[in-house]
């Protein structure tokens, strides 16, 4: 894992989760230049998001079963097809279709996590997931001003052909680029799709990281879903503009990520998310603050929502690097297991989230917060870390051992046994 190499499979993964979240900007230009109504625009974004999550179910999985060079190039050759044919749709119904086509095949940064872990040493491994997940924020930070600059600039269609051109160069120089690995299962696909819920069952190291990232992503989800309703409202009175503002505060996650990895080789994950837990518990008590208005309510929503979201995506490495030691071979199967429950997780925290405002406000929601960073507390406290890091391959600690102890030996086949968010 040359640096070149690092920075190359980084911005893969920018735009790749970019590819996700710039339609977004693009979709009010999209209602005047093809005269459909805000509720039909909007379509094409949900037609990507849908996409993208039966693209974690369906794709993912085959990292374990396909050499990951000739597999992630088809994968960014298939986006940038579609989204070129996104760009030249002629109505809103191809339009649909091909924004199918680019959520279900934009999952590149959740293979690169897998490949990316076989590659390096258990020593560097965080801190390469970190580097990559900050790859992922920037490109998900970014793409929104990205896509609605250059379509107010050029149209709505801009954008589409823009972000085409890149993810084909993308391919073609990964095609160069990437390393030979080679599979490390000889499942067949139906065998493959059913791996994930088998390992969720028996892999307690993965069940534990599914429960902090699910409950964190949770309480992240349910504080943005909720943060609008709260800035255009009485308190507040400002325009939705504001939310977007203030999202700018997670730019900082892209300096921390990296060092959070680095954190997470010296002291091992199960440190780092502790403190990632109790940092989740402190921004509610924050973020509590802001539900008065004003200016020191405004600072205190924008503490409250920096430190969640640096306690969450550094909280992501921690857990990712725990998950890719449990099983080497099985690293895309895992990687399913774990962002399938992530995002349900987030799901279920926006639901919840805003019914709980609409009975008891914006406090209500922080209490919500706090009571899912307690539960995961709850479950850390009392996991058995010594031994179920020995018997995922750690060293103790929380943290994974080099390879060839406990794990496969570094030799050149099985450096393909490399095998994700947000």
């Amino acid at each position: 894992m040359s640096r070149r190499l690092l920075l190359l499979l980084t911005l893969t993964c920018a735009v790749g989760v970019g590819t996700v979240y710039f339609p977004q900007a693009v979709s009010p230009l999209v209602v005047t230049a093809l005269h459909a109504s805000p509720g039909s625009a909007s379509l094409v974004v949900t037609a990507i998001q849908i996409g993208y999550t039966a693209g974690i179910f369906l794709l993912v999985p085959l990292g374990d079963r396909l050499p990951h060079r000739p597999f992630l190039v088809t994968l960014l050759a298939l986006t940038g097809a579609g989204l070129l044919a996104a760009g030249c749709a002629p109505g809103l119904a191809p339009l649909l279709a091909a924004a199918a086509v680019v959520g279900v095949t934009t999952v590149a940064a959740q293979v690169i996590g897998p490949l990316a872990a076989g590659l390096v040493a258990a020593d560097r491994r965080g801190a390469v997931l970190g580097t990559l997940l900050s790859g992922s924020t920037g490109g998900m930070l970014l793409a929104r001003t990205f896509g609605g600059t250059l379509g107010e600039w050029l149209g709505w269609r801009a954008p589409y052909l823009a972000a085409g051109a890149v993810a084909l160069l993308l391919a073609a120089v990964l095609a160069r680029t990437l390393p030979v690995t080679t599979a490390t299962s000889r499942r067949p696909y139906p065998a493959l799709l059913a791996e994930p819920l088998r390992l969720l069952r028996t892999e307690p190291e993965l069940r534990r990281s599914c429960l902090y990232q699910a409950a964190v992503f949770g309480a992240f989800s349910a504080v943005w879903t909720c943060l609008a309703l709260l800035l255009t409202g009485p308190a507040y009175g400002l325009g939705a503009h504001a939310v977007g503002m203030l999202a700018l505060v997670g730019a900082v996650t892209m300096l921390c990520t990296p060092y959070a990895g680095r954190l997470v080789d010296r002291r091992g994950a199960d440190r780092v998310n502790l403190c990632c837990l109790l940092g989740v518990l402190v921004s509610a008590a924050v973020l509590a603050a802001g539900a008065g208005g004003g200016a020191a309510g405004l600072a205190a929503l924008a503490g409250g929502t920096l430190l969640l979201d640096v306690s969450m995506q550094s909280g992501t490495v921690a857990n990712l690097a725990r998950v890719y030691a449990v099983r080497p071979d099985a690293r895309s199967r895992l990687n399913t297991a774990y962002m399938t429950c992530a995002y349900l997780g987030g799901s279920g925290g926006s639901w919840l989230g805003v019914r709980i405002y609409g009975r008891a406000g914006w406090q209500g929601v922080c209490a919500l917060v706090a009571l899912l960073a307690v539960i995961a507390l709850a479950r850390h406290l009392v996991a058995p870390h010594g031994r179920d890091a020995r018997q995922a391959g750690g060293d103790g600690r929380g943290a994974p051992v080099p390879a060839g102890i406990g794990g496969p030996p570094t030799a050149a086949p099985p450096v393909g046994s490399a095998g994700r968010t947000v």
